[in-house]
């Protein structure tokens, strides 16, 4: 006897209608791939399991696999065309719930379908977040590793395979190349089989844009990927006349390592000598690993290297646990005298005279400004952690996605901040021009007394200062320092009739900021216009990559090591009250024990 496909003895999954998964005779499908698809949806949200009896182009017949339940389904396909019609359905479900914790039908492959959407719309649609979804449609419960292998396959289909993305790698290299000229684009590869080992990118929009416009600041850092196969992107940024980020160059490694972070340099050095007469002194920040530091000092001798502060306030918050600690410590290292930085010192030591000692091992040239040899413009913290920003989202996907993802980033950019520029009026850029507003205004305040033609003595309130406009100094170091006179050296200036702003870094002016975006980031053609053609001439010579032997281990990826974490030995607290170790003197119980004793 035929009759509707209905589950009357069940319930009704959560966020599902019942009718939509009715089926009567006489009901058609496009074809029979539209047929298979749902009746497995039904057999799935209405928790019955499915044993298909025949299947084929032209016929599909079912039942339900519950022993004893008498349901059945027919369809056929009909004649000459590609639609599918269910011709009887028989019997009524006895089964009951019988498929709450896992079902037979919510395969890998169907579980793709279900989230293809989501993973377009949301590439970071985690499993928990899958087994939630599906949960919450069709009351059923999937195994976790389930999920994964899911989302695995359907970022696969929609941006490629892992293994897809190392084989195109070269040809995507060669576009790059190709449609940014004076481009470099390089994959190393190792072994006889040709296993990725390496990739360089630096778009000559980017080489030119550093040399030609931002400050000689350098910050080197590297994020983990978590794509199939194991490897991390290193990256070298800087600093634009606005203190904004500007990528210049990055890589990809298998293994992060002294010799990779050699090489990374290595290759940078090559991009930089090729593109300047004369290679200047950079200022390299870091997190203060010792491949990166080693490698500085082999590849940038003359170069000056500081880790970056962010690392180091981060390190001395994580083992004291003290957010006053951290806060001295930010003033400490921009503190612009001697005498300015030991008072900083002198209350850190007061809070906690541990970390006073733990901060003996970084040399105050490594971190504090008035320490530091050479000027770093105000910038203490590298904006490596800003540019991992790009690809966070994107961090699951193949290789060539992750490059593509950057490159976007850079075009829009570029883009963005060309226009923005040409609307400008300052001579400095907004940054720097605020700053210098600033010391203009203050200068009102100061009296100024002249010694020669080019020493001043400047009083103001509280304090009286020597500025040396032949030299760009003064005696509160702020302008040789961060390379805009202070509000001293404004005055000074301003007495003699000299243009304050000509006094500044050309780094900071406008004309710099429109200089580092003078190039263009030119666009990339999508893959299906260059890769898997024979009708290119460089087709023959194009290398074949394969991925890295190693894949990425199941779990979170370790955490990179930071300036503590390598540079030191596990920390023992001391305490000072009773010397003794294991606690501090806030938790000394010998004091307690004196009280209650002399109580």
């Amino acid at each position: 006897m035929a009759s509707d496909l209905t589950l009357s003895s069940l319930n009704t999954p959560p966020s599902s209608s019942y009718s939509d998964y009715n089926f009567s005779v006489g009901q058609e499908f496009p074809d029979v791939k539209a047929f298979r698809n749902a009746i497995k949806e039904a057999a799935i949200a209405q928790h019955f399991e499915l044993r298909t009896i025949k299947s084929d182009l032209i016929r599909y017949f079912a039942k339900c696999a519950s022993d004893g339940c008498p349901w059945r389904i027919r369809a056929v396909k009909l004649p000459n065309a590609p639609t599918f019609t269910i011709r009887s359905i028989d019997g009524t479900h006895t089964c009951g719930r019988n498929a709450n914790n896992g079902h037979h039908q919510a395969s890998v492959d169907w579980i793709v379908s279900f989230i293809e959407e989501r993973l377009r719309d949301n590439i970071n649609y985690k499993p928990k977040d899958i087994l939630h979804d599906i949960h919450k449609q069709y009351g059923i419960t999937i195994p976790y590793k389930q999920a994964w292998r899911a989302k695995e396959r359907g970022l696969a289909a929609i941006y490629g395979s892992s293994e897809e993305g190392y084989y195109l790698l070269p040809s995507y290299c060669e576009q790059i190349k190709k449609t940014n000229p004076g481009s470099v684009a390089e994959v190393f590869t190792t072994g006889a089989d040709n296993r990725f080992q390496r990739l360089f990118v630096s778009f000559y929009a980017s080489i030119t844009g550093f040399v030609n416009g931002c400050l000689p600041i350098v910050g080197l850092g590297g994020i983990q990927l978590k794509s199939k196969y194991l490897s991390t992107l290193l990256s070298a940024t800087s600093f634009d006349a606005d203190g904004g980020l500007f990528p210049l160059a990055f890589g990809v490694v298998d293994v992060e390592n002294d010799d990779s972070w050699t090489w990374f340099l290595s290759e940078l050095h090559k991009v930089l000598e090729v593109n300047t007469e004369c290679m200047p002194e950079f200022i390299f920040l870091s997190d203060g690993l010792n491949s990166i530091t080693d490698a500085v000092r082999r590849k940038f001798p003359s170069s000056s290297h500081a880790f970056c502060m962010r690392h180091l306030t981060e390190s001395i918050g994580k083992e004291f646990k003290n957010s006053r600690l951290v806060h001295l410590l930010w003033k400490a290292s921009y503190s612009t005298t001697t005498i300015a930085f030991k008072e900083k010192m002198g209350e850190i030591e007061e809070v906690s005279p541990e970390a006073a000692k733990w901060l003996q091992q970084f040399h105050p040239s490594q971190w504090a400004l008035v320490h530091f040899k050479g000027t770093r413009f105000g910038h203490l913290s590298s904006n490596i952690e800003e540019f991992n920003k790009w690809i966070l989202d994107a961090r699951e996907l193949p290789i060539i996605q992750v490059i593509e993802r950057i490159h976007s980033k850079l075009k829009t950019e570029f883009d963005d901040r060309r226009l923005k520029s040409s609307s400008w009026c300052s001579v400095l850029a907004p940054s720097a021009e605020k700053l210098m507003t600033e010391a203009i205004n203050r200068a009102s305040t100061h009296q100024v007394l002249r010694s020669n033609e080019v020493e001043f003595e400047v009083l103001s309130a509280d304090r009286s200062d020597i500025v040396n406009i032949g030299s760009h100094s003064c005696s509160c170091r702020d302008w040789q320092l961060n390379g805009i006179p202070c509000s001293h050296a404004a005055a000074a200036l301003i007495s003699c009739r000299k243009d304050v702003y000509a006094f500044s870094q050309k780094c900071f002016t406008a004309a710099s900021f429109r200089d580092t975006y003078a190039e263009t980031i030119h666009p990339i053609p999508g893959k299906l216009e260059w890769s898997k053609t024979g009708n290119s001439s460089m087709d023959d010579n194009i290398l074949v990559v394969r991925p890295p032997k190693l894949r990425r281990p199941p779990g979170r990826p370790e955490k990179r090591m930071c300036v503590d974490d390598l540079n030191r030995e596990k920390h023992t607290v001391h305490c000072s009250r009773c010397n003794q170790t294991g606690h501090y003197k806030r938790t000394c119980k010998a004091e307690m024990i004196n009280s209650i004793e002399q109580f």
